[in-house]
């Protein structure tokens, strides 16, 4: 055999070799969810949570993840017959974490809003949630026109980053990466006041008695899961998930344990707000 193409035969082998070591590890490292095909055969459902947002999502002092989503996302996976695995997200990465394949489902206080409908898959909502404005008690601010010149927080990417951007033109926007970030930007003075959702006035109190209130109110919201545009054995799944635990008790019972509130009426429809896949 020629000695030149024994050195090449080998060299090709010894690359293919490396190849084949190298791109297992490449796979391994990215575990990307699929279909709910894919989910049942793994015996599990990926769900991406809020890991800091109490009562929503969070990680207790367990080193477990709580709080109403959480308890949602462990219902819908025993309706699959699944295990649950959370991935806690901050606010701005929930949806990347979702288009990337880095979760199947989220159950992560997905405001549902007609621009975030554009890039994912709503489910129907199951849990609503009021955003306000929040600062010192003994400061005047009723509403846009008093945040002019004020620095103002939000949890970037979130429903109340795009109600204030909108609506406080003339105020200095700061975005934080979650809400805990947010909030303690108001407790140290970094900022005037801050959007935030209902439980923001009982995480102020707790940290500061007293000295915080709700301002005015933004909006209100309806949480959705947030799917892959498309996948309608996801959406179809997660639909008749929530029509089972609305109409059996449990979302109440869920609600009652969380929210310290009845479960609210939900509509129909939503403009621009599609609950299934087309």
């Amino acid at each position: 055999m020629n000695p030149l193409k024994t050195i090449k035969r080998r060299s090709l082998l010894a690359i293919a070799a490396a190849a084949i070591a190298v791109f297992p590890a490449l796979h391994a490292s990215e575990a990307f969810a699929g279909t709910l095909a894919d989910a049942k055969k793994a015996g599990k459902v990926v769900i991406g949570i809020q890991g800091d947002n109490a009562p929503w999502g969070f990680v207790n002092s367990s080193g477990v993840q709580d709080g109403l989503d959480a308890d949602i996302g462990k219902a819908f996976a025993e309706y699959l017959g699944l295990k649950p695995e959370f991935v806690p997200l901050a606010v701005a990465n929930r949806i990347p974490a979702l288009m990337t394949g880095k979760v199947d489902v989220l159950f992560a206080t997905m405001g549902m809003t007609p621009e975030r409908a554009k890039t994912i898959q709503y489910s129907k909502p199951y849990a609503g949630n009021v955003l306000s404005v929040y600062g010192p008690k003994d400061r005047k601010i009723a509403g846009y026109d008093d945040l002019k010149g004020m620095n103002v927080g939000v949890p970037k990417s979130s429903a109340m980053d795009t109600s204030l951007t909108a609506g406080a033109k003339t105020a200095n926007i700061l975005r934080f990466d979650d809400d805990a970030a947010n909030i303690q930007a108001l407790l140290a003075g970094q900022v005037e006041a801050i959007g935030g959702n209902q439980f923001y006035g009982d995480r102020l109190n707790a940290a500061a008695p007293g000295k915080y209130e709700s301002k005015f109110d933004l909006t209100t919201l309806y949480n959705g899961a947030g799917t892959r545009p498309g996948e309608k054995d996801w959406n179809e799944a997660i639909n008749s998930f929530i029509d089972k635990i609305k109409s059996d008790g449990t979302l109440a019972k869920i609600y009652a344990k969380w929210m310290k509130r009845d479960v609210p009426a939900f509509p129909e429809s939503m403009p621009d707000v599609p609950f299934t896949v087309k």
